[in-house]
């Protein structure tokens, strides 16, 4: 019998995660006071919008790699964006 976590893995069903909500809200929150659509921002980090949308929503998590691009276009710090967790 599979755990929850591995059943996840294998059938594709993401569980969201506490931190991931967290980051996402705080995303959004920098996006937001910068007067920026989640496209506009997407295109300035080079993400797909729709990436960008999943975490900002915490249903996906966020590489790395894509922090230090969104920390970039926002013009923060990533530990700015992880503030909190």
């Amino acid at each position: 019998m599979l755990s929850f976590s591995a059943s996840c893995l294998r059938y594709g069903v993401s569980k969201r995660l506490p931190h991931q909500k967290i980051i996402g809200e705080t995303i959004r929150k920098f996006r937001k006071e910068l007067g920026l659509s989640q496209e506009v921002l997407a295109e300035k980090a080079d993400l797909h919008p729709v990436y960008l949308g999943q975490v900002e929503r915490g249903e996906e998590s966020v590489s790395v790699h894509a922090l230090v691009r969104l920390a970039k276009a926002l013009k923060v710090s990533v530990s700015d964006l992880v503030r909190g967790i």
